[in-house]
């Protein structure tokens, strides 16, 4: 899928040599950080909803004894 995206100049330059010394394309370094950032991405703007819904009430929770005691752990070793 085509994307573009606006670079500050300085990022830009970076990745130009970058890819000139090592002989790789600008796209394949960008695919890199993309793919190696998604999951820390995720992790931080899903987490934050997820934290936001906690916070007001709208998430349900459950302690880590009742889930031992339903999942039939010995909740005593905590």
């Amino acid at each position: 899928m085509p994307t573009s995206i606006r670079l500050d100049p300085a990022v830009e330059a970076r990745l130009a040599q970058l890819a000139q010394v090592t002989g790789r394309s600008k796209a394949f370094y960008l695919r890199e950080l993309i793919e190696g950032g998604i999951d820390d991405l995720e992790d931080a703007y899903l987490g934050a909803a997820v934290l936001e819904r906690v916070r007001s009430g709208k998430e349900q929770t459950h302690s880590l004894h009742d889930v031992m005691t339903e999942l039939g752990l010995d909740a005593s070793d905590l």
